[in-house]
């Protein structure tokens, strides 16, 4: 079990003006970046709900990113920001080693279903360095969440399909992987089957409260393309 003082967060983040296009068929630019900013906030608030967590780190160079960083007590650093999931999180690996920390937490800012105590069990299951603890998305391909001891213990490359290469680099690290399967880190929304399963589920969150405000434009859109479908 791992020291949650020892643990930062690393949290990479796109520019959420041009933010989730795969759901463009049914969100408008607009709304589109609105989700994001609601999902990366439902992200921050669990993080800063973590008992004792060491610090949170968002690596991104979009202003209002930036300023919910702020208000919720994360750094925000440009370095890596422009270089895609894996470069934004390799590049606040260095800067967690370049500062003497031993454990990072990465994930990404669009789980709108993740809390506190779903991390503090993550953390919970980590065991003592070196270590590499990962929760899969719930399609078994992604890695939504990342656990690390030293920081850049493990070699990291993110995609679509990185769940099972990221435990093949672990064990060609020497680490055996630790796996846990947690529901609400699991769930992220990549797409519209996406969209529309977390509609369904009705959460409180700010992303669920968002997209409940806009259910007759979402379903309108959704008719639109099965019509010109």
């Amino acid at each position: 079990m791992s020291d949650p003082g020892d643990v930062w967060a690393v949290i990479p983040v796109k520019e959420t003006a041009g933010a989730k296009q795969r759901l463009a068929a049914l969100l408008s630019a607009k709304l589109r970046q609105a989700l994001a900013l609601a999902m990366l906030e439902d992200v921050l608030e669990a993080v800063a709900g973590v008992n004792g967590l060491g610090g949170a780190m968002l690596v991104t160079v979009d202003p209002q990113a930036i300023a919910l960083a702020r208000r919720y007590g994360a750094h925000a650093i440009a370095d890596g920001a422009h270089d895609g999931h894996t470069g934004a999180v390799n590049a606040g690996a260095r800067h967690l080693v370049g500062q003497g920390r031993d454990t990072m937490l990465t994930l990404p800012g669009d789980l709108p279903l993740v809390t506190a105590a779903e991390i503090e069990r993550l953390i919970a299951a980590h065991g003592p360095a070196p270590a590499f603890t990962i929760v899969p998305a719930h399609d078994d391909q992604g890695s939504n969440a990342i656990l690390m001891s030293p920081p850049r213990a493990v070699p990291l490359r993110f995609g679509e399909d990185s769940f099972f290469p990221h435990l093949a680099a672990s064990r060609a690290a020497g680490i055996e992987p630790c796996v846990v399967r947690l529901p609400g880190i699991a769930f992220d929304i990549d797409n519209t089957q996406d969209l529309h399963h977390f509609a369904r589920l009705g959460s409180t969150t700010r992303a669920g409260r968002l997209i409940a405000e806009h259910a007759n434009e979402i379903g309108g859109a959704a008719a639109s393309a099965t019509t010109r479908g």
